[in-house]
């Protein structure tokens, strides 16, 4: 069991540090060949913080284990909602604004009715995962649509630091840390698997928890930074963006991969998960932010979605 548990924290450790950087390059090369700052914040930011999800379901999925492909989904977009929203709002009260929760709390809200329809039959095919895609194509033509109209209306000033340096050395070193974050994923996938074996444990659980817990680091990490900070605006955009693409894209890529049924625990799990996600947009609704008590309550949510999935 120890060689189980080395590969998952290995995995952990190269997944998360392989995927903040990666998403650092892409940004700059995405800027330095012209594309909008609009762009890149609405669909390269938002696409790369999800890259840890996206990588371990597809590997997962490609391996046959779709379970935990499946759970990562699910966990996260839990754990996003509950954990990082929760830990951030107890380190400082954060601010929402109207037009977010209405666009983007929406549609997130959407994405995780539509995974949790598609799921409901406990099959993922490739044609639910191609619909899972066109999905994505919808909602990223609207955060688009949306980020231009803000700019445009001057609620949003457009970006215009654009970062200066080698294109050259930004490729490499976004390679280079793509390989990294391929190797931590596979390091993940094959630890969980080995793990759930040596404990005895459902490759559902070890999705849902501990894969999934694993993968949303990046942006727990990313949230409690920004609240120390106290820019807790960025904090809820990162939460709903994340959770669209892990609901769209990652679930499309996963079924693309490696399709298959899906074990009977994830109905139960779903139901929390788009519950969740609906009390954390009620709690931040209320009085337009998010105080700490509210945190807390999302992290108590939390600890009963993790119980559910031991039991």
């Amino acid at each position: 069991m120890i060689v189980s548990v080395l590969l998952v924290v290995g995995g952990l450790v190269a997944l998360t540090l392989g995927a903040d950087r990666f998403v650092v390059s892409a940004a700059r090369i995405s800027e330095t060949l012209g594309i909008s700052p609009i762009l890149i914040g609405a669909l390269v930011i938002g696409l790369g913080t999800s890259a840890p999800e996206m990588l371990v379901s597809a590997l997962a999925a490609g391996r046959g284990e779709i379970d935990i492909a499946v759970g990562n989904i699910v966990g996260s977009n839990t754990a996003n909602v509950t954990l990082v929203l929760g830990a951030t709002a107890l380190v400082a009260t954060a601010p929402a604004r109207v037009r977010t929760i209405r666009r983007e709390g929406v549609t997130m809200l959407v994405g995780l009715i539509v995974l949790t329809v598609l799921l409901w039959d406990r099959s993922l095919t490739r044609w639910e995962a191609v619909g899972l895609g066109a999905g994505m194509v919808v909602a990223a033509a609207l955060l688009v649509y949306w980020a231009r109209r803000d700019v445009a209306e001057g609620l949003e000033p457009p970006d215009k630091e654009w970062w200066e340096g080698s294109v050259g050395r930004e490729v490499a070193i976004g390679l280079g840390t793509l390989v990294v974050t391929l190797v931590g994923a596979d390091l993940l996938v094959r630890g969980a698997s080995r793990l759930a074996a040596d404990l005895g444990i459902t490759a559902a659980f070890v999705g849902l928890v501990i894969v999934a817990v694993g993968t949303s680091l990046p942006e727990l990490a990313t949230a409690m930074a920004a609240a120390r900070r106290r820019e807790t605006d960025l904090v809820l955009g990162n939460v709903l963006g994340s959770n669209l693409f892990n609901s769209l894209a990652v679930g499309g890529i996963a079924g693309l991969v490696g399709p298959g049924a899906v074990s009977a625990t994830f109905r139960p799990a779903m139901v929390l998960m788009v519950a969740s996600g609906a009390l954390a947009g009620v709690l931040v609704w209320t009085g337009r932010r998010l105080e700490r008590w509210e945190g807390a309550v999302l992290l108590a949510v939390f600890l009963a979605f993790v119980a559910f999935a031991a039991a």
